[in-house]
C-alpha cells in the first residue's frame, strides 16, 4: 500500500473502526488488531475542544509531544514502504484533538514530505451545536486545510444523519430499527469511504496486487485546481436486482440545490463508483449514469470531461449489495464555510471565549488569517461558473 492512514481522536477512531471492519470483514475486536501497538498513540488528558490547545499541545516536559509522536511513527511506516503516497486522516472538525492536533499534524506531515499527497476526511458538527468553541474549531481547521491538504472528504453531520435514516424510512423497514445511532451515521460515512478507496481491479497489476493508488486517482480526477479542495460524497445501495440510473437518483434525490444566497449550485468534477455483481449492466450504458449526474450535479460547462466512472464487481457494503458512491467537487461545501465563518465572526468580534484560545498559544493572526483563508475559498466557489 502506498497511502499511510492516521485516526486522529475520538470520531476518527469510530470512522476508522468501521472503516476497517468493511476492508477486512473482521469484527471490531478483530480490526483492533490490524494495528501495529506501536502506532497506538494516546496522551493523559483530552484537549478541552480547544484547538490551540490541540495545535500547541502539552507545555510539560514530562509528556512527550502527541505531534513528534505521531511523526515518528509516520516516518517509521514511510520508511517501510516501497512507494509513499501520501496520507489520508481522519478527524472531526469540532473538538480539540480532531480540529486541532489533525491541523498541526497536517503542517508537519506538509514539510517532512512535500512530494505526498495529503488527504483529509473530515466531519463537521451538527449545525445545532455540540460545543461553544465549534465554530472556532471548525475555522481554524478548515483553514489549515486549505493551505495543507490537497483534498478533504468533507462529511456534515445533519446531511449525514439525512442519508443513514433515508433506508429506515421505507414502509418495508422493521419498526425497531427506525432510529439512527452515532454508530449507524459513522457506518454511513465508512461505507462513503469503502466505495471510493477501497481497491479497484482497474488499479491492480496482473499479479493482483493493489499498491493503494485509489486516493491519489481520486484527487488527480476531482481535484486538479488547488482553490477547490472540499469534497461532497455521497453514496445509495440495494440487493438484488440494480437499476443504476435508479441508484443515481437515490444519489441525488437530497443534494442541495441551491446556496445560501439562492444561487444554483455546480460542481467542477463528478466522480461515480459503481461495485456490485452486476457491473456489467453499468459498463452497458454508463453514459445514461453519467448524463444524470451531471444534470443533477450541475456540471461546469469549461470542463469537457467533468463527469467519470470506475467499476468493481467485488462488493464492499454487503456480500451481494451494489452500491453507487458520488463524490463531487461541489459548491455546497461552500454553504458550510460560510455558515462557520459567519458565526466564528460574530463570537470574535464579540470577543467570546478568546481567552482560552490565549491561553494555550494562540494570536489574533491565527484567527485573521483563518478568516481571510476562508472567505478566499468563498469568492472562489461562487465564481465556480464562470
Amino acid at each position: 500500500m502506498s497511502a499511510v492512514w492516521l485516526q486522529i481522536g475520538q470520531c476518527g477512531n469510530q470512522i476508522g473502526q468501521e472503516w476497517w471492519q468493511i476492508v477486512t470483514g473482521t469484527s471490531n475486536r478483530e480490526a483492533d488488531m490490524v494495528f501495529r501497538e506501536s502506532n497506538l498513540i494516546m496522551g493523559k488528558q483530552g484537549r478541552g475542544n480547544n484547538w490551540a490547545y490541540g495545535y500547541h499541545g502539552v507545555r510539560s516536559e514530562s509528556e512527550q509531544s502527541l505531534c513528534s509522536r505521531t511523526m515518528e511513527s509516520l516516518r517509521k511506516e514511510a520508511e517501510k514502504r516501497d512507494f509513499y503516497g501520501g496520507i489520508v486522516l481522519f478527524h472531526s472538525l469540532s473538538g480539540g484533538t480532531g480540529a486541532g492536533l489533525s491541523s498541526r499534524l497536517c503542517e508537519a506531515i506538509r514539510e517532512e514530505y512535500p512530494l505526498g499527497h495529503i488527504l483529509s476526511v473530515s466531519v463537521a458538527p451538527h449545525q445545532a451545536g455540540e460545543s461553544p468553541l465549534q465554530h472556532y474549531n471548525a475555522l481554524l481547521c478548515l483553514s489549515w486545510l486549505q493551505r495543507y491538504a490537497d483534498g478533504v472528504l468533507l462529511f456534515h453531520n445533519d446531511e449525514v444523519l439525512k442519508r443513514a435514516a433515508a433506508p429506515l424510512l421505507r414502509k418495508d423497514a422493521p419498526e425497531a430499527s427506525c432510529q439512527v445511532s452515532f454508530p449507524s451515521m459513522n457506518a454511513y460515512i465508512a461505507s462513503c469511504l469503502a466505495g471510493l478507496l477501497c481497491p479497484l481491479k482497474i488499479f491492480t497489476s496482473q499479479s493482483g496486487v493493489s499498491v493503494g493508488m485509489e486516493p491519489w486517482e481520486l484527487l488527480r480526477t476531482v481535484c486538479p485546481m488547488p482553490a477547490f479542495k472540499f469534497l461532497h460524497t455521497a453514496q445509495a445501495s440495494t440487493r438484488g436486482t440494480v437499476f443504476w440510473d435508479s441508484l443515481a437518483s437515490s444519489v441525488l434525490h437530497p443534494l442541495p440545490r441551491q446556496s445560501l444566497a439562492g444561487n444554483p449550485h455546480q460542481s467542477t468534477a463528478v466522480l461515480a463508483v459503481a461495485r456490485g455483481p452486476r457491473e456489467d449492466a453499468f459498463l452497458a450504458n454508463p453514459s445514461l449514469v453519467l448524463r444524470k449526474l451531471r444534470q443533477g450535479y450541475r456540471c461546469v460547462s469549461w470542463n469537457p470531461f467533468a463527469a467519470t466512472y470506475w467499476t468493481d464487481a467485488a462488493s464492499l457494503v454487503a456480500p451481494g449489495r451494489h452500491s453507487l458512491t458520488v463524490c463531487a467537487n461541489h459548491s455546497s461545501s461552500a454553504d458550510l464555510l460560510q455558515r462557520v465563518e459567519q458565526r466564528a465572526r460574530a463570537m470574535y468580534e464579540s470577543n467570546a471565549f478568546l481567552h482560552w484560545y490565549w491561553r494555550h498559544g494562540c494570536e489574533e493572526g491565527d484567527f485573521e488569517q483563518a478568516f481571510e483563508t476562508v472567505r478566499s475559498v468563498l469568492g472562489d466557489y461562487s465564481h465556480l461558473g464562470e
